[in-house]
């Protein structure tokens, strides 16, 4: 059976960005601080060395009852049972995907234009990445920003659950928070923090606030 994502707050790994932490440590922190949906992003690492990270990680979530979305690597996701996979616009067909995975895999995908969303949710992708919301370096060849126009296309025309993300920080979670998306991430707010628990306890606070 499928499981349902969450919403609130999504938080994406990002291990170049956590202050000289791995993936593990960071992972272990945001589950103590409350996060309920966390997704899996490395690109630079092995195959292996990120099989070997999201079994870890999947006993993890399993643990705190957290989704778990692995990016990409269909196979990895496969392999630890997680309960989403993320594509990317260039990654294979949502449509290629869910034959792979079957029914009980939750599918997302980035998503940076409308024709984009359109197509994701005619796909049928269980929810949309919309962004990036402002400028971000956390991925290499990242597009331009979308802004918020691109955002309240997507709150008003699709109705598969919508992800904003892109350079959210506690100083502007407040603006995305305005157009009321089912789900906020934030990457490096969280994983470059000093205090993840403090940093994800007030990003729950700003969005709770604004239900």
């Amino acid at each position: 059976m499928k499981k349902q994502m969450p919403k609130g707050l999504y938080a994406i790994t990002a291990e170049n960005f956590s202050n000289g932490r791995d993936n593990i440590t960071v992972v272990k922190e945001m589950l103590d601080a409350g996060v309920k949906t966390l997704q899996y992003r490395d690109k630079y690492k092995t195959k292996l060395e990120k099989f070997k990270q999201c079994e870890i990680i999947r006993k993890l979530t399993l643990d705190y009852n957290v989704f778990f979305v692995v990016n990409d690597d269909i196979d990895i996701a496969l392999a630890v049972e997680s309960d989403g996979l993320h594509l990317g616009q260039d990654d294979m067909p949502i449509s290629c995907a869910r034959k792979i995975v079957g029914n009980n895999m939750v599918i997302g995908i980035s998503t940076h234009s409308p024709a984009q969303a359109l197509t994701a949710q005619e796909q049928g992708a269980d929810y949309i990445g919309v962004g990036p919301i402002f400028k971000t370096f956390t991925k290499d060849n990242v597009c331009a920003p979308v802004g918020f126009e691109y955002l309240k296309y997507c709150i008003k025309t699709i109705k598969v659950h919508k992800v904003a993300i892109g350079g959210i920080k506690l100083s502007n979670i407040g603006q995305i928070c305005k157009f009321h998306p089912d789900s906020i991430c934030m990457v490096t707010e969280i994983t470059a923090s000093p205090s993840i628990k403090d940093t994800v306890s007030q990003a729950l606070e700003v969005i709770n606030d604004n239900n």
